[in-house]
C-alpha cells in the first residue's frame, strides 16, 4: 500500500476544506448562523478523513508487523 500517496491525497482534500472554511469565515455577506450551518459539514468531513487516515495507518502498521513475524 502506498501510504505516502494516501496521506498526500487526504492532505490535499483537507487543505481544500480549510480553504472553503476560510472563505466562509471571511465572507461578510453571510451571517453568523449561516456560516455555522455551512461549517458543520466541512468540519465533520475533515474529522472523518483524519479518522480514516489514522485507521489506514494502523492497518498498514499491523500488516508490516505481521510480515515481520512471518519472516522471522
Amino acid at each position: 500500500m502506498d501510504m505516502q500517496l494516501i496521506e498526500n491525497n487526504i492532505q490535499e482534500i483537507i487543505d481544500s476544506l480549510e480553504k472553503e472554511v476560510m472563505a466562509l469565515v471571511t465572507d461578510e455577506t453571510i451571517d453568523k448562523q449561516m456560516t455555522n450551518i455551512h461549517m458543520k459539514p466541512l468540519a465533520s468531513t475533515k474529522k472523518i478523513l483524519l479518522n480514516a487516515l489514522e485507521s489506514i495507518q494502523m492497518v498498514d502498521r499491523l500488516y508490516k508487523e505481521e510480515l515481520e513475524k512471518v519472516d522471522e
